[in-house]
């Protein structure tokens, strides 16, 4: 009775939180801008809002534009944050746990704190406030943070003697780091680099505060889309574009996950 009540409260969470999500994913092969059940025997299943999607060209550009950007920030967060968490790691006495704490302000900030801050100090600094450069900046400010994370635990879990052992055999520091210390914290360094591309393609407050004229991501696509339903024929092929993107994370975590178990049956 015990462990039925434990799968049954397990289960009732996970619906809980995965229902909405499922019924996107279902929504998303009913073409019709009215959601509801009767919908579903009226005009049934289609692949017709996918096939809006791929044939929308502005919308397309959009998505194109948010991958770019997401795997641009995570590229520089991913080498930003780790030699951060290296240079802390390997810091002593106050200046390491100086920066470390530093480092994860952003992430327990509000974020419209840090998206008014970016703007002000965009606006002080240039002419023009809101371009390219201050939405990439702002995007690392809040994914930068969560590669260090990721990277550090890695590195407390890895042999401190491997480094020193590199430089008594010879190697120069780079070439030990290179070869002894990244290898080992590379399940960190590739955790916090999907992270970054998830954390760059969900933001919308840091986007829509720093993006300039006339550039969208998807986020600040689907606010303004909602915002204006009625008017927006494309609303429709956003669950299409929302399914694709949770399937997408899904695949990419079982595969990680799977990589992961089979590397510690080794």
């Amino acid at each position: 009775m015990k462990k039925f009540c434990s799968v049954f409260y397990i289960a009732l969470v996970l619906l809980f939180i995965y229902a909405p999500i499922f019924t996107l994913v279902l929504y998303s092969f009913v073409d019709t801008p009215i959601v509801g059940i009767e919908q579903i025997f009226k005009i049934g299943f289609s692949f017709n809002l996918y096939v809006k999607l791929f044939n929308d060209a502005a919308l397309m550009k959009i998505v194109w534009d948010t991958l770019i950007l997401a795997i641009v920030v995570a590229l520089l967060a991913t080498l930003l944050g780790t030699l951060g968490a290296i240079g802390i790691y390997y810091s002593k006495g106050k200046l390491g746990k100086g920066v470390s704490a530093a480092s994860r302000i952003p992430v327990i900030n509000a974020e419209i704190v840090t998206a008014v801050a970016l703007v002000l100090l965009f606006a002080l600094i240039f002419t023009e406030s809101r371009s390219y450069f201050s939405l990439v900046v702002g995007h690392l400010v809040i994914t930068t943070p969560f590669v260090v994370l990721s990277v550090i635990p890695k590195l407390k879990q890895m042999d401190p003697n491997l480094y020193e052992a590199a430089l008594d055999l010879g190697a120069s520091p780079f070439r030990a780091l290179v070869s002894v210390v990244l290898p080992e914290i590379l399940p960190g360094i590739l955790s916090g680099f999907m992270l970054s591309i998830t954390l760059s393609l969900d933001d919308y407050i840091i986007s829509a505060y720093t993006r300039p004229a006339g550039f969208d991501t998807i986020s600040t696509y689907v606010y303004g889309a909602m915002a204006k339903a009625n008017a927006n024929s494309s609303l429709p092929a956003l669950r299409a574009l929302s399914a694709i993107i949770f399937v997408a994370i899904i695949l990419i975590v079982v595969v990680q996950n799977v990589r992961a178990r089979k590397k510690g049956a080794k």
